[in-house]
Protein backbone atom coordinates (compact mmCIF):
# COMPACT_ATOMS: atom_id res chain seq x y z
CA UNK A 1 0.00 0.00 0.00
CA UNK A 2 1.40 3.41 -0.90
CA UNK A 3 2.23 5.98 1.75
CA UNK A 4 -0.68 8.29 2.55
CA UNK A 5 -0.35 11.76 0.93
CA UNK A 6 0.92 14.68 3.00
CA UNK A 7 -1.45 17.60 3.50
CA UNK A 8 0.58 20.69 2.58
CA UNK A 9 -2.17 23.26 3.04
CA UNK A 10 -5.83 23.43 4.10
CA UNK A 11 -8.09 26.33 3.07
CA UNK A 12 -11.69 26.79 4.21
CA UNK A 13 -13.86 27.57 1.17
CA UNK A 14 -17.26 27.69 2.89
CA UNK A 15 -18.86 26.90 6.23
CA UNK A 16 -22.39 26.18 7.44
CA UNK A 17 -23.86 24.98 10.71
CA UNK A 18 -23.54 21.38 9.47
CA UNK A 19 -20.25 21.24 7.58
CA UNK A 20 -17.12 22.98 6.26
CA UNK A 21 -15.89 22.76 2.67
CA UNK A 22 -12.10 22.59 2.57
CA UNK A 23 -9.54 22.64 -0.21
CA UNK A 24 -6.50 20.50 0.48
CA UNK A 25 -3.13 20.75 -1.25
CA UNK A 26 -1.77 17.19 -1.18
CA UNK A 27 1.68 15.82 -1.93
CA UNK A 28 1.74 12.15 -2.91
CA UNK A 29 4.65 9.78 -2.24
CA UNK A 30 5.76 10.06 -5.87
CA UNK A 31 6.09 13.86 -5.52
CA UNK A 32 2.90 14.68 -7.44
CA UNK A 33 0.87 17.56 -5.93
CA UNK A 34 -2.87 18.03 -6.38
CA UNK A 35 -5.74 20.04 -4.93
CA UNK A 36 -8.69 18.13 -3.50
CA UNK A 37 -11.89 19.36 -1.90
CA UNK A 38 -13.67 17.71 0.97
CA UNK A 39 -16.70 18.27 3.15
CA UNK A 40 -15.90 17.97 6.85
CA UNK A 41 -18.93 17.49 9.09
CA UNK A 42 -19.33 19.00 12.54
CA UNK A 43 -20.92 15.90 14.01
CA UNK A 44 -20.08 12.74 15.88
CA UNK A 45 -21.41 10.61 13.05
CA UNK A 46 -24.85 9.18 12.58
CA UNK A 47 -26.86 6.05 13.19
CA UNK A 48 -29.14 4.21 10.78
CA UNK A 49 -31.43 1.74 12.50
CA UNK A 50 -32.89 -1.43 11.02
CA UNK A 51 -35.83 -2.12 13.31
CA UNK A 52 -36.87 -5.77 13.23
CA UNK A 53 -40.60 -5.92 14.00
CA UNK A 54 -40.68 -9.72 13.71
CA UNK A 55 -38.24 -12.33 12.31
CA UNK A 56 -38.84 -11.23 8.70
CA UNK A 57 -40.21 -7.67 8.85
CA UNK A 58 -38.23 -4.42 9.12
CA UNK A 59 -39.60 -0.90 9.47
CA UNK A 60 -38.63 2.06 7.31
CA UNK A 61 -39.93 5.62 7.09
CA UNK A 62 -40.92 7.78 4.17
CA UNK A 63 -39.53 11.28 4.63
CA UNK A 64 -38.70 14.31 2.54
CA UNK A 65 -35.09 14.48 1.31
CA UNK A 66 -33.99 18.01 0.41
CA UNK A 67 -31.00 16.73 -1.63
CA UNK A 68 -33.24 14.93 -4.12
CA UNK A 69 -36.33 17.11 -3.56
CA UNK A 70 -38.62 14.13 -3.13
CA UNK A 71 -39.89 11.72 -0.51
CA UNK A 72 -37.52 8.82 0.05
CA UNK A 73 -38.01 5.47 1.76
CA UNK A 74 -35.22 5.13 4.33
CA UNK A 75 -34.43 3.57 7.66
CA UNK A 76 -34.77 5.74 10.76
CA UNK A 77 -31.55 7.67 11.16
CA UNK A 78 -30.03 10.68 12.83
CA UNK A 79 -26.95 12.32 14.24
CA UNK A 80 -25.22 11.08 17.37
CA UNK A 81 -25.29 13.76 20.05
CA UNK A 82 -22.13 14.69 21.97
CA UNK A 83 -21.53 12.16 24.75
CA UNK A 84 -24.15 9.76 23.36
CA UNK A 85 -23.29 6.14 22.55
CA UNK A 86 -24.17 4.60 19.20
CA UNK A 87 -26.78 2.42 20.91
CA UNK A 88 -28.35 5.30 22.86
CA UNK A 89 -28.57 7.42 19.70
CA UNK A 90 -30.13 4.50 17.82
CA UNK A 91 -32.77 3.90 20.48
CA UNK A 92 -33.59 7.62 20.71
CA UNK A 93 -33.99 7.93 16.93
CA UNK A 94 -36.21 4.82 16.87
CA UNK A 95 -38.50 6.31 19.50
CA UNK A 96 -38.62 9.67 17.72
CA UNK A 97 -39.18 8.38 14.19
CA UNK A 98 -41.21 5.18 14.44
CA UNK A 99 -42.52 5.08 18.00
CA UNK A 100 -40.58 2.02 19.15
CA UNK A 101 -37.65 1.37 21.43
CA UNK A 102 -35.52 -1.77 21.33
CA UNK A 103 -34.36 -4.05 24.12
CA UNK A 104 -31.55 -5.39 21.90
CA UNK A 105 -29.33 -3.14 19.77
CA UNK A 106 -26.41 -4.55 17.77
CA UNK A 107 -23.90 -2.44 15.85
CA UNK A 108 -23.46 -4.37 12.59
CA UNK A 109 -21.39 -2.07 10.38
CA UNK A 110 -20.05 1.42 9.76
CA UNK A 111 -20.45 2.96 6.31
CA UNK A 112 -19.23 6.03 4.54
CA UNK A 113 -21.28 7.60 1.80
CA UNK A 114 -18.72 9.24 -0.49
CA UNK A 115 -15.30 8.88 1.16
CA UNK A 116 -13.54 10.66 -1.71
CA UNK A 117 -14.89 13.98 -0.50
CA UNK A 118 -17.15 13.49 2.54
CA UNK A 119 -15.88 12.84 6.09
CA UNK A 120 -18.96 11.25 7.59
CA UNK A 121 -19.61 7.82 9.10
CA UNK A 122 -22.98 6.14 9.53
CA UNK A 123 -23.22 3.33 12.08
CA UNK A 124 -25.71 0.63 11.08
CA UNK A 125 -27.59 -0.77 14.09
CA UNK A 126 -29.94 -3.75 14.18
CA UNK A 127 -32.79 -3.15 16.67
CA UNK A 128 -34.65 -6.21 17.99
CA UNK A 129 -37.19 -7.02 20.69
CA UNK A 130 -39.12 -3.83 20.05
CA UNK A 131 -41.53 -2.16 22.47
CA UNK A 132 -43.82 0.83 21.90
CA UNK A 133 -42.27 4.09 23.08
CA UNK A 134 -42.75 7.54 21.55
CA UNK A 135 -40.42 10.51 21.92
CA UNK A 136 -40.88 13.91 20.33
CA UNK A 137 -38.47 14.28 17.44
CA UNK A 138 -37.19 17.10 15.28
CA UNK A 139 -39.03 16.13 12.09
CA UNK A 140 -41.10 18.95 10.60
CA UNK A 141 -43.97 16.58 9.73
CA UNK A 142 -45.16 13.11 10.78
CA UNK A 143 -43.25 10.27 9.14
CA UNK A 144 -45.03 7.43 7.40
CA UNK A 145 -43.83 4.05 8.70
CA UNK A 146 -43.52 1.38 5.98
CA UNK A 147 -42.85 -2.31 6.58
CA UNK A 148 -40.70 -4.53 4.40
CA UNK A 149 -41.00 -8.30 4.36
CA UNK A 150 -37.40 -9.46 3.89
CA UNK A 151 -38.74 -12.56 2.11
CA UNK A 152 -39.95 -10.17 -0.62
CA UNK A 153 -36.79 -8.04 -0.69
CA UNK A 154 -36.13 -8.42 -4.43
CA UNK A 155 -39.54 -6.88 -5.17
CA UNK A 156 -39.32 -4.26 -2.42
CA UNK A 157 -36.06 -2.72 -3.67
CA UNK A 158 -37.71 -1.97 -7.00
CA UNK A 159 -39.80 0.75 -5.38
CA UNK A 160 -38.97 4.10 -7.01
CA UNK A 161 -38.77 5.92 -3.67
CA UNK A 162 -36.11 3.50 -2.34
CA UNK A 163 -32.87 4.91 -3.75
CA UNK A 164 -30.71 5.60 -0.70
CA UNK A 165 -27.64 3.35 -0.86
CA UNK A 166 -27.19 3.04 2.92
CA UNK A 167 -30.75 1.75 3.32
CA UNK A 168 -30.48 -0.68 0.41
CA UNK A 169 -27.15 -2.05 1.66
CA UNK A 170 -28.56 -2.36 5.19
CA UNK A 171 -31.55 -4.33 3.94
CA UNK A 172 -29.26 -6.91 2.37
CA UNK A 173 -26.88 -7.03 5.35
CA UNK A 174 -29.70 -7.65 7.80
CA UNK A 175 -31.37 -10.20 5.55
CA UNK A 176 -28.08 -12.11 5.36
CA UNK A 177 -27.57 -11.91 9.13
CA UNK A 178 -31.05 -13.29 9.72
CA UNK A 179 -30.59 -16.09 7.16
CA UNK A 180 -27.50 -17.29 9.06
CA UNK A 181 -29.39 -17.60 12.35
Amino acid sequence: MPKKPTILNTTTLAQSRLFTIQQLRLKFSNGEQRDYERIVTHSHGAVLIVALLNPSTVLLVKEYAAGTDRYELVFPKGLIDAGESIEDAANRELMEEIGYGAHTLSHISTMSVAPGYLSFDTHIVLAEDLYEQHLAGDEPEPLEVVSCDLNQLDNFIQRPELTEARSIASLYMVRDILLKR
